[in-house]
């Protein structure tokens, strides 16, 4: 067996460095609906050119370039307007170049991979760590074919990097392709539309400190008055002074209200966004803003009190509490969710079920929480796991990275500690050392609740394993202590029995009767569970 490769220290995950919170426009009269759909249109239409200038600019963008773009926006909106569009632009622009780096990575990886079992005679039997050769020779014919489909893939997305050519659609590429099959999608042409529209509308602007109520653009006021300043072509639908409309809804923020209201009267930075849900009709506004990163507190610190292991899995959250020496205590729980559905009913389920985390956490007591520092990125490509399709499924919908960002920003409201650790071997040394020990008559302890025993141990510095190989002198402590479970100064450790005063027969008191007697039957057979046996103290002799 190969040996394991090198395990990371576990880190205490840094705070969220922004807010965002969400409220519904409500009462808005048909002019409003008017004026947002006329606004958020020609704003998105201003958005579609700019990306197209910065896509064909390419590497050779310049400060120079931008300045001239936004001049041109400025003419056609205003310049606060202007600057909102081409950051967005920007900022479209850079993420579509990571996930062109990450494509490329992922197409070396297939063509490595494929390249290898080729090289491997047809039916070849794999490892644990690599697989083998592939089944027969109709499936080596078609890989290699695929092979050949997989480097002109990787050479035309090469030559797109180095040329700074981007692919992108504003309103979303999945959106854009179920255009073409709508005889088979659900939703009808006429939806579809809309919905297309209304992805491609741009109503957010960005906020500018020390300006009044933290925005120039899109202005909302302490009570709840929302105003929007109108681009230079619609300031004549404008019903308030400096080309500004104000909506008829009256808007309140539930969450974390104070901490907004807080921001506007004292005219700090706040970024507003304005979309429209077409499958409720509904229209909505968020808010968001940056804070302070959240210091974080040294590893020792947050394991004081114990911690937490929490084990991700696609349909629950598996998590045990663990003392300050690593044994677990109490029940193991489960956090139940349901990825399935649309976008909103999975992110409601995360948070309903990282809510009930942070509660349970709360009543133990523990500082810190524990959680697997997972990436399926580079773990979902079909050349890795073959025809696995509902495995690949799995792993692609196990919500990793947006689980522990979204558990890192709930828990520091709450003053928990999120400590992300290596996820290597979690889930086979949890099971192999922790599920059997840990179950009894009427629980069974499962592989998921085992890796969280492993998960919250290699938080706090332990082996998983439970015990060290014990020393020669294993009835005494010649050598040392025998387990790595707890500190020699820890009571109740396991150790030497301590010395009780008296003779070593363990005696009855003196005034004991000066005969020898029993109070047991002296065949097995008649022997009480109750009853044992006692021996007297030998009478003095001369």
């Amino acid at each position: 067996m190969a040996d394991p490769r090198p395990i990371a220290a576990p880190f205490v995950a840094p705070g969220p460095s922004g807010l965002a919170v969400r409220t519904r426009l409500k009462d808005l009269t048909a002019e409003d609906d008017k004026v947002l759909r006329l606004v958020g249109a020609h704003l998105g239409s201003l958005a579609s050119k700019d990306l197209k200038a910065r896509c064909m600019d390419g590497l050779e963008h310049s400060t120079e370039s931008w300045a001239v773009r936004k001049r041109d926006l400025t003419v056609e909106s205003s310049s606060r307007w202007a600057g909102s569009i081409t950051k967005a632009t920007h900022d479209q622009w850079a993420l579509a170049r990571r996930g062109q780096a990450a494509h490329v990575q992922s197409l070396e990886a297939g063509i490595t991979t494929i390249r290898r079992r080729l090289s491997l005679p047809v039916g070849q039997k794999g490892t644990k760590r690599a697989p083998g050769g592939y089944r027969c020779a109709h499936e080596w014919f078609h890989k290699t074919r695929r092979l050949q489909v997989l480097e002109g893939r990787l050479e035309q997305v090469r030559a797109d990097r180095e040329a700074g050519r981007v692919h992108v659609v504003r309103g979303g590429k999945r959106l854009l392709g179920a255009r073409h099959h709508l005889d088979k999608a659900e939703p009808a042409e006429a939806e579809w539309r809309e919905r297309w529209e209304a992805e491609r509308w741009f109503l957010k602007a960005d906020g500018e400190s020390g300006k009044r109520f933290g925005n120039e653009t899109i202005r909302i006021t302490p009570e709840g008055e929302v105003s929007i300043k109108l681009p230079a072509p619609l300031a004549g639908l404008a019903n308030a002074r400096h080309g500004r409309y104000v909506l008829a809804a009256q808007v309140r923020f539930p969450h974390r209200g104070q901490e907004w209201a807080d921001r506007v009267e004292a005219n700090r930075a706040v970024a507003y966004r304005i979309h429209y849900d077409t499958r409720r009709g509904r229209w909505y506004v968020d808010a968001s803003w940056q804070i302070p990163p959240t210091r974080t507190i040294p590893l020792e610190a947050a394991l004081t009190d114990g911690v937490i292991g929490v084990d991700t899995n696609a349909d629950h959250l598996a998590a045990w509490c663990l003392d300050t020496h690593g044994n677990p205590t109490g029940r193991p729980r489960r956090f139940l969710y349901d990825l399935s559905g649309n976008t909103q009913h999975r992110d409601a389920q995360i948070r309903h079920a990282l809510t009930q985390l942070l509660h349970w956490a709360k009543t133990c007591g523990v500082k810190a929480i524990a959680v697997e520092d997972l990436d399926f990125q580079a773990e979902k490509t079909r050349e890795k796991y073959g025809n696995k399709r509902r495995f690949r499924q799995l792993i692609s919908g196990m919500p990793t990275g947006r689980l522990r960002a979204r558990l890192t920003s709930m828990a520091d409201a709450t003053g928990i500690a999120i400590i992300a650790v290596d996820p290597a071997y979690t889930s086979k040394w949890g099971a192999q050392h922790w599920q059997k020990p840990t179950a009894g008559p009427t629980r069974k302890t499962t592989r998921h609740d085992a890796a969280s025993i492993a998960i919250g141990r290699r938080a706090q510095g332990h082996p998983i394993r439970r015990r060290t190989t014990p020393p020669r002198a294993h009835q005494s402590d010649v050598h040392g202590h025998r387990t790595v479970q707890a500190d020699r100064r820890a009571p109740g450790r396991e150790g030497p029995r301590p010395r009780i005063p008296g003779p070593r027969t363990r005696s009855v008191p003196p005034d004991a009767a000066s005969t020898r007697a029993t109070r047991t039957s002296k065949t097995v057979r008649d022997v009480r569970s109750v009853q044992e046996w006692v021996q007297d103290s030998l009478l003095p002799t001369d």
